[in-house]
Order: C-alpha cells, then sequence, then structure tokens
C-alpha cells in the first residue's frame, strides 16, 4: 500500500497531509479546528495562542491566513461538519444524565 507524501504549500507553518488535509506544521492540529475555535469564540490570534500554548503567533496567522485565501473550500467543509453532526444528535437517544436533568426541571 502506497501512501501520499505530505505537500508542502506557499504558506510556511501550513502543510497538506496525506489525504490533502492543512495542517499547522510541527502539530496535529488541522486548520479548520483552529478557525472553528476563533469562529465559536470570537476569539484574536493573541487568544488562540493564550488557549494553545503549543503553538506559535506565525503559526496561528499563517493557517488563518491560509483559511482567508481557502475561504469557500473550507467553509463549505465546516458546514458539512455542522450537518453531520447535527443528524447523529438527531438520531441518539439523550443521554442518561440529559434524561434526569429533564425530569427534574419538568418536576419543579
Amino acid at each position: 500500500m502506497s501512501t501520499t507524501p505530505e505537500t508542502t504549500t506557499t504558506y510556511e507553518h501550513v502543510l497538506l497531509d496525506s489525504k490533502g488535509v492543512p495542517m499547522i506544521v510541527g502539530t496535529t492540529m488541522k486548520v479548520i479546528e483552529l478557525v472553528m475555535a476563533q469562529m465559536a469564540h470570537g476569539w484574536s490570534p493573541e487568544e488562540l495562542l493564550f488557549q494553545h500554548p503549543y503553538l506559535t503567533l506565525g503559526q496561528i496567522h499563517s493557517a488563518l491566513a491560509y483559511y482567508w485565501d481557502h475561504k469557500d473550500e473550507l467553509d463549505a467543509d465546516i458546514e458539512s461538519r455542522r450537518q453531520y453532526a447535527e443528524e447523529e444528535r438527531r438520531k441518539a437517544s439523550p443521554s442518561p444524565l440529559a434524561g434526569k436533568l429533564y425530569k427534574q426541571e419538568t418536576s419543579s
């Protein structure tokens, strides 16, 4: 079985893994994961650095630049992930804890 090697990009701190997924060099973090954290919390690059101290500010800015230059493609991936999570949530039965909390709430 042959594997496709990683591919460098014009972004110093971003490479494409063997599946073409943009990753932050020297980490296991996907660019999309950093972007989703920024979107979810409204974090600045400096706050992203505080939350992910194993990254450098250069890695963060490079990942964000990659996102903005590939926004349509990565936004489509984010939407696909959101739809998948929503579908799985709908299919899943409530957790035992959620059921207990709901019962307590409705009996009050």
